[in-house]
């Protein structure tokens, strides 16, 4: 049985207002201003290593998931997360 390098990361969305309650210093993300958000700018998501959520994860009132790595990846393929490309060529 092959292990994938992400078997063990999981991810959590949520609110972007939440941001403030993350520490950096427990998830894989390096700070506030560099996390991925949605088109509309009103989700973002953060991952950690090993099958604890980290305290201020589970702590957030808006949160979505915990995802494996295949669930976060067709979530992060949708519209919500991905802006359609222009099919006009200027």
């Amino acid at each position: 049985m092959s292990h994938d390098l992400y078997d063990h990361r999981h991810y959590m969305i949520f609110n972007v207002s939440e941001l403030g309650s993350i520490d950096f210093e427990v998830v894989l993300e390096t700070s506030a201003e560099t996390v991925r958000k949605s088109v509309d700018e009103t989700k973002t998501f953060v991952k950690w290593e090993g099958d604890t959520i980290p305290e201020c994860v589970a702590n957030l009132t808006t949160k979505e998931g915990p995802y494996g790595h295949a669930e976060i990846l067709e979530i992060l393929s949708g519209e919500e997360w991905t802006a359609p490309m222009n099919e006009e060529i200027a």
